[in-house]
């Protein structure tokens, strides 16, 4: 992943159910695309720079929205939906390496309601399971870790990373002082190939003294230990490495050659005889109850632990179980990460800043009084928008309860109205930009107050961040702080400046040498050259259309005149496209400004013809044909299978309707099923569908994995090309 840039900055707050059930198909693509980039942005903060900002319960209502959505509108799903990934993307300065089984991420639960209907749906994809006994552990906050060992001794130690492709640290992890080099013997034997998973940890006691030391030393503070962890591992220098009190603890395996364990009982007991620290407090319980209290006493018990926790492990039992139940695109089918309640203290409320987004959007940003929440020592928050501070009542000069769930950054949860001094005000939302001093609207039917101001420096500076981040046109080594030391200079106003670099400019900047230089310029002429027209409709940064609306429009206009010179008419007709988004577009390409800008860039050579490079299409017994999914595949993801019907020449639809010439059901197929059959449509079973895509001889990859889209050659390389 080496064109990997920061993502673009962006927030908002979880709708509520009701809001959610409203939504109609164009509004829940923007709101799909909006969820994407924001948690695409948090993800990146948490997994690859250990600094994130918002905590996991936040995390957690935003992502599981958007699973929501993506099942109400399958159209919608796409393969780089943070639903169909992990984590986030490794650092380019570590050696790189792809994990062997896929390190998958795990769903959460938050009350013992959540326990209890993750036990219903287990039930009915097996009742053996349910009624059955389950291994749990506390869930440890630190680095997700995979070591390799070969013969008995450790060969490669990996970072769990994307969930496939890890950063290499195994000389670091060598100097981690519990972890062993070479295995204990069982009997005088050695498994032949292991791959221990596992955590990377700081004890609390560890952590405290580590930041004396920082401190003494005049070196970075960490904000709580997993980050610390995460920093001692992600060293260049393994030195560094081993002068931190780093810890290992083992939860499960991989590939496992030469041994054979029955329950995750038997697994973890054989870890520790082969030498490995497991997770203390760790149980079986015999009954779903027991598993429940269980996790009402951890609970009680966190803060008693040496090291950081946010939330309990469950996983079925039995390993023959764990395998027939399988994975789904994210997570195992047989395992929960229940998480604790939010830690809350009370700090001041000392001002509330704005910042001014790529679209104008004006965001309440809380200062805070610095505050040890859980841990954490926190001094910004998150206050979403005018309607949600009136809603609080939150004012400047308040006490606030400040809420986290197992990281980061806080959410303002309420003032301490008994606590509130005579004489403080209600917050006055700013109705004049920040940045530009312009004025600011409120437009009908939205929360958001907007600077309208299309010449406004912050909102210049968020459009070109965006446009050669990873949403726009991915350029390598041009990220944030690069864009603002350029833009701060006066190098660019625009995209096109980009472009206009040169080589001379660019090393009067403090760490910019020639290499790196040359590197940015070549990346900057790769882009000129290779970029496809749906990144560059993303880049341009229209509002309400993300990557999936790109796709729509790059799949039906081949170059950008001819995007630019269609009607609304036209724009609805397509299948991502409502009104709204419609209209968007058309006011982007009715400004002087915008067009000036598409001409320019067009004058640079910045003009992609070919239209959307997809996977190809052949002739196939599925072309043509309209097809729905319903119920659960057991070879193929819903986002692979769509792919491949799309490959094929088909054409997707979410409901059953006259139009729809084939339903492919799985197990569990809900009402689409006899509304087909009472419509006379074809159904069809998965090894049927695949057979009419050309594709009969795929490989169900022993039920662990399939990552048929990265596998097959008919999509040609893992992105896309």
């Amino acid at each position: 992943m080496s064109g990997y840039q920061q993502p673009v900055k962006v927030h908002t707050y979880p709708l509520s159910d009701a809001e959610l059930e409203t939504l109609a198909p164009d509004a829940a693509s923007a709101r799909v695309d909006l969820l994407r980039r924001v948690l695409n942005y948090h993800g990146w903060l948490y997994y690859v720079q250990d600094s994130p900002e918002i905590s996991d319960s936040e995390y957690d209502r935003l992502f599981n929205e958007l699973r929501r959505l993506e099942e109400k509108f399958p159209l919608l799903i796409s393969p780089a939906s943070p639903t169909m990934r992990v984590g986030g993307a490794p650092l380019s300065e570590l050696p790189q390496r792809r994990h062997a089984m896929r390190m998958y991420s795990l769903d959460n639960g938050f009350s013992e309601a959540d326990w209890f209907a993750f036990v219903e749906k287990l039930a009915r994809l097996s009742s053996e399971a349910a009624s059955g006994s389950f291994w749990v552990e506390p869930k440890m906050d630190g680095l997700a870790m995979e070591l390799i060992y070969e013969g008995g001794e450790l060969s490669v130690a990996l970072t769990r990373g994307d969930g496939e492709l890890g950063e290499e640290v195994t000389a670091n992890m060598k100097t981690v002082r519990n972890l062993p080099l070479v295995l204990s013997s069982v009997n005088g034997d050695f498994p032949s190939l292991l791959e221990v998973r596992g955590e990377v940890v700081i004890t609390r006691s560890e952590f405290e003294k580590l930041n004396m030391r920082q401190l003494e030393q005049g070196g970075k503070v960490f904000a709580n230990p997993r980050n610390a962890a995460a920093g001692s591992v992600r060293q260049l220098d393994s030195k560094i490495t081993a002068s931190r009190p780093l810890r290992f603890f083992a939860y499960g395996v991989g590939r496992a050659e030469g041994v054979s364990w029955s329950g995750q009982q038997e697994l973890m007991q054989g870890l520790q005889a082969l030498g490995f620290a497991v997770p203390p407090q760790a149980r079986l319980c015999h009954s779903a109850a027991s598993v429940a209290e269980a996790y009402h006493l951890m609970g009680e018990e966190r803060h008693e632990f040496p090291f950081e926790i946010d939330g309990m492990v469950v996983k079925v039992n039995s390993l023959a179980l764990q395998n027939e139940l399988g994975f789904t695109a994210r997570a195992p089918r047989w395992a929960l990460a229940m998480k604790f309640q939010a830690v809350q203290e009370t700090t001041r409320l000392k001002a509330i800043d704005i910042q001014v987004g790529r679209t104008g959007v004006l965001t309440p940003v809380a200062v805070l009084e610095p505050v040890s929440v859980g841990g954490v020592v926190v001094g910004r928050a998150t206050l979403h928008n005018e309607d949600e501070i009136k809603v609080k009542d939150v004012r400047v000069g308040d006490l606030v309860v400040v809420q986290r769930a197992g990281d980061v950054i806080p959410e303002v949860v309420r003032p301490v109205l008994e606590a509130r001094s005579a004489g403080v005000q209600p917050y006055q939302f700013v109705t004049v930009c920040p940045s530009c001093r312009s004025q600011a609207r409120r437009l009908p039917g939205e929360a958001a107050w907007r600077c309208v101001n299309k010449s406004c420096p912050a909102q210049a500076l968020e459009g070109l961040v965006h446009f050669v981040s990873k949403g726009g046109l991915d350029i390598d080594g041009l990220g944030r702080k690069t864009v603002e030391q350029l833009f701060n200079a006066g190098l660019l106003k625009n995209p096109a400046d980009l472009f206009r670099l040169e080589r001379e400019q660019l090393l009067r900047f403090e760490g910019m040498g020639e290499k790196s230089a040359d590197n940015l310029l070549n990346a900057l002429q790769s882009a000129l050259k290779n970029v496809i027209l749906h990144r560059l409709i993303a880049a341009l940064g229209i509002r309400l259309v993300g990557e999936q609306t790109s796709r729509t429009l790059a799949s039906r206009f081949s170059c950008l005149d001819e995007l630019a010179a269609a009607d609304v008419e036209t724009l609805t007709s397509l299948p991502d496209v409502g009104l709204e988004i419609a209209d968007s577009i058309r006011a982007f390409f009715d400004n002087a400004a915008n067009r000036e800008l598409v001409a320019e860039l067009k004058a640079l050579g910045l003009d992609p013809q070919e239209g959307l490079k997809s996977a190809p299409i052949r002739e196939t017994l599925l072309s043509g044909k309209r097809i729905v999914f319903t119920g659960k595949l057991t070879r193929l993801g819903r986002t692979e299978a769509a792919e491949i019907a799309r490959a094929a020449g088909a054409q997707i639809g979410d409901s059953i309707s006259r139009k729809v010439d084939l339903l492919v059901a799985g197990s569990d197929a809900g009402s689409k099923l006899g509304k087909a059959d009472r419509l006379g449509i074809e159904i069809i079973d998965e090894e049927e569908f695949l057979r009419r895509a050309g594709l009969s001889e795929v490989s169900s990859d022993d039920g662990r994995n399939n990552n048929f889209l990265g596998q097959h050659s008919l999509f040609g390389d893992k992105n896309g090309n």
